[in-house]
């Protein structure tokens, strides 16, 4: 029997409609084990592939909604993506006569109004609305979602392995505890590694026993073209690259990825520039999270609506997810993704039609980052995704949710406040002790105080958590707005760069400054025909190990490359010949050692996490001068040292890392920074966090203990 002989008579209807001439594997599959089971499951498929009706049509032809209370929850990464959606599973709805309705920050009061006094249908949400319901009105959180009978979580791979996924976590846990039956969750993504079979991932929706992976491995064609252009002499991207770039895609619908928003509107600014002197289109585009909600939304709406007019959209992961912009014919990236999973979702946006290929042009400015795209296209034909990173306990989380469980309640006992934690099977590897441990800190902060028997939020927490910043467990940068007559244009951090009559790149155009107001963070422009690309501050990204060992493999081979262009495979040919001076055999342990006269260079290929570890801790043993570049190199200038012995010395599980976790905190307590709640905790649990999230001393230590050194013809064993 056909998979669609399975769904109701509307979807049935809805799919002839259509007129689909057949439902994609992933489709066929999903209707059949959704329909026939009460299991959680993830559909794992590439992009366009139709995963949101893979989960739709099997749990709109199961859920009866005539019950009462919203029956479908979706919870989605981004709300652009809700506001996508939403008319996709509106249009199904409409055969069923069920209500759809956003609910965030920027949708209609007078809907979410309506669906308060019926709740019923399907909510699309973000975690954060979520759990500002948590906290400001729990009542209502009971009144719409305890008859729940499904979770659609879009997206699932971005939430994986971070804090904002550990807040979701909890907040499945939180909803199953109001809930009158057992909801059963369905996750959609493109991009999920399969080490270890999935259990970080099954174990993310809370039961791994229930919680099945339909996986489609059909593979898409994808044409790549590695382009290399020496960016090595200028901060700006070549002339000659943009140029060649424009010529590749004048006549085709586009998207360019040049991971950072500078480079995202430095790319948009000088290809319209081009395009104008050449006669060409003038729809060239800017689109990341500082430009104007409405300006994106414009954008995504012209590109998906652009049949016969050829785009060029320059772009950061604000693209990367799954928000339909119709048809890309190819998409360029401008130097390396520092990660599988990226490089999977951006290479997805192109040949989205049944039966096109995926186009990929990469472009790269420098001989590293040549070699290290080249590690990750490797990998990913390699199908290797990196693993998910796995926190067991998460006390700045725990933290959080401890405080919105306090709000919400308007008072508890410590009995109920230490059950609701350790019934969350989010936290169940942090100890009771550990709880009351942090408790007893935030009352010492004022954060916490105690009534009777019962514990309410502090004056100092009140702060806090009366800050509409609090849903979030990411930071929110303070943006001055930039408006031109009225408009407003985008965000831009405040820099060097800001101030009056400067000029600036801005939602791809070039803006003069006319006013910059400290007191209400506003900055007044004007156009103008020259500029230069604005500064954001980088996030901190993390190179697998894998990449870097790849990028290895990649320099003692003799392998030749077809995807790339005469002057890359010089490049890659030059790399390796400098190379050679070492006699690397094995990838796994060897490692090339460089001294000069006024430098040791240390190649270590290991991840961003390890490179770091290894720098704090031989800082601690009084190593001076120690810096750590993009390329995976150690380099200690003017070295009074023996590294390689004090690098052979070290054994980190005889050293008390504690102790010198609790000085570096107390010398500079910023370390602590990278998570936003963590400055709260004691500071013993502080330092776990820099030991679980922030170092990787178990990655550091194994590198250390099997690490053999290469030096020219010289072995240290």
């Amino acid at each position: 029997m056909s998979a669609v002989q399975l769904l109701s008579t509307p979807i049935k209807k809805y799919i002839w409609d259509k007129r689909w001439e057949s439902l994609r594997p992933i489709q066929e599959r999903a209707i059949e084990r959704i329909l026939a089971t009460d299991n959680n499951y993830v559909l794992i498929s590439r992009t366009a592939s139709g995963k949101t009706e893979a989960a739709f049509l099997p749990i709109l032809s199961k859920v009866n909604f005539k019950e009462q209370g919203v029956k479908v929850l979706y919870i989605s990464p981004l709300i652009a993506l809700i506001n996508d959606q939403f008319t996709r599973v509106e249009k199904l709805c409409e055969y069923l006569d069920v209500p759809v309705t956003k609910w965030h920050g920027e949708a209609s009061k007078g809907a979410k109004d309506r669906l308060l006094k019926n709740p019923e249908g399907i909510v699309l949400i973000t975690p954060e609305s979520i759990e500002a319901m948590f906290l400001n009105k729990p009542y209502n959180v009971r009144h719409l979602f305890s008859n729940l009978e499904y979770i659609v979580i879009d997206e699932i791979h971005s939430f994986l392995g971070s804090d904002r996924g550990i807040q979701l976590q909890s907040l499945l846990n939180r909803l199953k505890r109001i809930n009158n039956k057992k909801f059963n969750i369905v996750g959609l993504s493109a991009t999920v590694s399969d080490a270890n079979n999935y259990i970080e991932l099954k174990e993310f929706l809370g039961n791994p026993e229930n919680t099945k992976i339909i996986r489609d491995i059909t593979p898409k064609p994808i044409n790549a073209a590695f382009k290399y252009f020496d960016g090595s002499l200028s901060q700006e991207i070549p002339s000659d690259l943009l140029k060649d770039l424009y010529l590749s895609t004048k006549d085709s619908k586009v998207l360019i990825f040049p991971n950072a928003r500078g480079k995202v509107e430095e790319v948009a600014v000088r290809l319209k520039s081009i395009s104008e002197k050449a006669g060409g289109h003038k729809n060239y585009f800017s689109h990341h999270s500082s430009i104007d909600k409405e300006v994106r939304e414009y954008v995504e709406f012209f590109a998906k609506n652009s049949t016969l007019q050829n785009f060029c959209i320059s772009c950061t992961s604000t693209l990367e997810l799954g928000i339909d912009i119709g048809n890309v014919d190819e998409v360029v990236q401008i130097d390396a993704t520092h990660s599988i999973a990226s490089l999977i979702q951006r290479v997805g946006r192109s040949g989205r039609r049944e039966g096109k290929s995926s186009n990929l042009f990469l472009y790269a400015t420098n001989p590293w980052s040549l070699l290290q795209s080249l590690a990750c296209w490797l990998l990913y034909q390699e199908h290797y995704i990196e693993p998910i990173p796995v926190n067991k306990k998460p006390y700045d989380v725990l933290l959080h949710q401890l405080l919105s469980i306090m709000k919400g309640a308007s008072g508890i006992s410590l009995s109920q406040l230490l059950k609701e934690l350790m019934s969350n099977s989010t936290f169940s590897s942090i100890e009771k002790e550990e709880i009351e441990d942090i408790i007893d800190h935030l009352i010492k902060i004022n954060f916490l105080e105690k009534l009777g028997n019962e514990y309410i939020i502090g004056t100092d927490g009140e702060k806090v958590v009366n800050h509409r910043d609090f849903y979030s467990l990411f930071h929110t940068d303070v943006f001055f707005k930039v408006s031109s007559q009225g408009v407003k244009i985008g965000e831009l951090p405040l820099s060097p760069q800001i101030e009056i009559d400067k000029n600036i790149y801005l939602s791809a155009r070039i803006w003069k400054i006319k006013d910059i107001d400290l007191k209400t963070k506003k900055i007044e422009v004007v156009p103008t025909n020259s500029g230069r690309k604005p500064i954001f501050e980088s996030d901190k990204v993390n190179v697998a190990h894998e990449i870097r060992e790849k990028m290895l493999e990649i320099l003692i081979s003799n392998e030749e490359f077809d995807f790339l262009d005469m002057i890359g495979s010089e490049i890659i040919r030059a790399l390796r010949k400098d190379f050679s001076i070492f006699k690397i055999k094995n990838i796994k342990t060897d490692r090339a050692i460089l001294f000069s006269n006024n430098y040791i260079t240390f190649y270590t290929f290991t991840s961003s996490k390890i490179n770091k570890t290894l720098g704090f801790i031989l800082n601690r043993l009084g190593v001076e001068n120690v810096i750590f570049d993009d390329n995976s190199t150690l380099n200690i200038k003017n070295p009074t040292v023996d590294l390689v012995e004090i690098l052979k010395d070290i054994n980190l599980n005889n050293i008390d890392l504690d102790n010198i976790l609790t000085e570096l905190l107390e010398e500079k307590p910023s370390m602590i920074n990278f998570s936003k709640w963590g400055q709260y905790l004691p500071l013993q649990y502080q330092v776990e966090l820099l030991k679980n999230n922030y170092f990787d001393f178990k990655g550091c230590n194994d590198f250390l203990q099997n690490l053999k050194f290469v030096e020219n013809q010289t072995d240290y064993n």
